[in-house]
């Protein structure tokens, strides 16, 4: 199958290496991505929005030409979510990697600091706990000397939706940083943040205990849980 991975803020196409051997030895054809904005520090980033980093997804759906399955990390999952609104006919499964849908009318994070059309990668004190569980000293350096400043209206504008079919389309969410039983408590008590998951007809939740981060701080176990979440059904 064909594998369109979508990293999140402040990351590239390259985040999703320790993942993708996986992919390839359980057959599958992967396609990670590097949005408009993130190909380097010295990147224009003026003018570039939500829509911008959504129809890079939707456009490389497109060029496949066949059924695809779309992963998410972080604000990767609401982009992927809105490509799963513009081509419900095309993907198969939808996997959320510490994020989930994002609803229409909401926006991914307007608390980010930011730097005129620049959102760098914040100071570690600006992230809970939670999200830098296991992300020791080296993978801070590592994560930081990567990072690409995120085009702030990626963040700050509103996700737009409009095809209801997209509740049709599986999902899974890797749950990182909050658990699955509380997510499913927020659920049924009717949530504002799962509100759009609770609309999924086919919907799963799979945890994978770690930081906000898999991908450096649990590659393998990340790319277990992708592969055990594209699996035949």
């Amino acid at each position: 199958m064909d594998v369109v991975l979508v990293p999140g803020f402040w990351l590239k196409a390259s985040s999703w290496d320790p993942v993708i051997p996986a992919l390839k030895d359980a057959g599958h054809r992967a396609h990670p991505l590097t949005l408009p904005g993130l190909e380097s520090f010295e990147a224009r980033r003026t003018g570039i929005g939500l829509r911008d980093h959504v129809d890079a997804v939707v456009a490389r759906i497109d060029s496949l030409g066949g059924p695809v399955a779309l992963v998410g990390h972080s604000g990767g999952g609401a982009i992927i979510h809105a490509a799963v609104d513009a081509r419900p006919d095309r993907v198969v499964r939808a996997v959320y990697v510490d994020s989930g849908p994002l609803a229409d009318g909401f926006l991914i994070n307007d608390e980010v600091p930011s730097a005129g059309d620049d959102l760098p990668l914040p100071d570690w004190s600006e992230f809970s706990d939670a999200d830098l569980v296991d992300l020791d000293d080296r993978l801070r350096r590592r994560f930081r000397e990567i990072a690409v400043p995120e085009p702030r209206g990626v963040a700050f504008d509103r996700q737009e939706l409009s095809d209801e079919r997209r509740y049709d389309v599986p999902v899974t969410v890797i749950t990182c940083t909050f658990p699955s039983a509380a997510m499913r408590e927020a659920i049924d008590s009717g949530a504002v943040f799962t509100a759009e998951l609770a609309k999924v007809n086919d919907y799963e939740i799979v945890d994978l205990p770690t930081g906000h981060w898999p991908q450096f701080t649990k590659p393998r176990e990340l790319a277990e849980a992708l592969v055990e979440a594209l699996r035949e059904r």
